[in-house]
């Protein structure tokens, strides 16, 4: 249950961003065509999705994203 949670936050984040791109491709944020990336592969289930994969960005890159959503915000 907690994987699934997890995999549509994700699938949620990665929709956002896209819908971004769409209306403003100019707007910086790190990593964004890869978070756009998962959200595709986890909606469309192209590949099986590696739970350490998932956690690795979970500790490495949704920190930078909050970041970067923050300092948007902000302008």
């Amino acid at each position: 249950m907690l994987r699934r949670a997890v995999e549509r936050e994700f699938e949620i984040i990665g929709e956002a961003l896209n819908r971004i791109e769409k209306i403003d491709g100019n707007i910086s944020i790190n990593g964004k065509r890869q978070i756009i990336g998962l959200h595709n592969r986890v909606i469309h289930g192209y590949d099986k999705i590696d739970d350490e994969i998932i956690w690795g960005i979970i500790v490495r890159h949704l920190p930078v994203l909050k970041n970067d959503v923050e300092k948007l915000i902000e302008k």
